[in-house]
């Protein structure tokens, strides 16, 4: 079991409406800066000192804007790199996405170690602090109740894998072997075949099996969970293929029982991985629980 990279493709809800950052309907001139929000916690709380300390985005210095009980950490960014286009221009290079990202997190991980946090999706942003605060409003029920929900939460990820090559390699257990044709022949051939394709299939079996052994050995040590898409490529840091890739919002106080819970799961099981990732802010859980969301 590793601690890896943070989780990627989190469904943190930015506020809905919010608007073009490019211009200010107010006026003919285009805004040079918008307001970019990384997260949202409670007013007076421990973020309105450690946000000074912070650098965001283009190393721009972070502030707290507060509106009643919330506030949102904020940075100001140029207004054309973080519009719609700029964003999508970004997409399109991997280094500057990673820049971005890797910004963005830093600065929501420093807050959630200091309160609860509610993080923001990459890339929200508000024409101005006044929008931003009128955010904070409309919103005001939601924001709360969420951040009551994750307090004292934290988020771990748990990745399966499976990894044919592997259980290929492991001898396997002695069994009565059936005659075998000759070296060389063609029916020989045909028997390595099939061996191969039952290890390959077996191995998936087993990774299948452990996976679905993870809910039920935390279930009581989880608040609720999420099934994300597998991850591929790039992002599939364990070896083999990630054919799991859950997320769970666990007590601060019980994130060593959590690791232990799973310890040796997949020990003795030839081809197959457990990852436990985290902890991180609860990423997968900043939208409002729904029936059937508790693990």
């Amino acid at each position: 079991m590793t601690t890896d990279s943070p989780p990627t493709g989190v469904d943190a809800a930015p506020p809905p409406g919010g608007p073009d950052p490019r211009t200010d309907p107010g006026t003919t001139q285009p805004a040079t800066t918008v307001s970019y929000v990384y997260a949202i916690s409670r007013a007076g709380s421990a973020l309105d000192a450690r946000a000074p300390q912070l650098t965001g985005l283009e190393g721009g210095p972070v502030r707290t804007v507060t509106c009643g009980e919330l506030t949102a950490l904020v940075s100001s960014v140029p207004a054309g790199a973080y519009s719609e286009e700029g964003m999508r221009a970004r997409l399109e290079d991997l280094s500057e996405l990673e820049a971005v990202a890797r910004t963005h997190h830093a600065v929501i991980e420093a807050a959630y170690a200091t309160t609860a946090a509610l993080p923001m999706r990459l890339a929200t942003v508000y024409l101005d602090d006044a929008r931003v605060r009128s955010m904070l409003h409309e919103r005001r029920g939601d924001f709360g109740d969420l951040l009551a929900w994750l307090d004292g939460h934290i988020e771990l990820g748990v990745k399966v894998y499976a990894d044919p090559r592997e259980a290929a390699a492991t001898p396997p257990e002695p069994t009565p072997a059936p005659a075998s044709a000759p070296a060389g022949s063609g029916r020989a051939y045909l028997q390595q075949r099939r061996a191969q394709r039952r290890r390959h299939r077996d191995a998936y079996r087993a990774a299948g099996a452990v996976a679905g052994a993870v809910p039920d050995r935390v279930a009581a040590l989880a608040r609720a969970r999420v099934a994300h898409r597998p991850q591929q490529g790039e992002l599939a840091s364990g070896p083999g293929e990630n054919i799991s890739n859950e997320a769970y919002l666990v007590p601060v106080e019980r994130v060593a029982q959590f690791q232990q819970a799973l310890a040796g799961l997949a020990d003795d099981v030839p081809g197959v991985q457990v990852e436990i990732t985290g902890p991180w802010a609860p990423y997968s859980f900043a939208t409002p629980p729904t029936a059937g969301a508790g693990a």
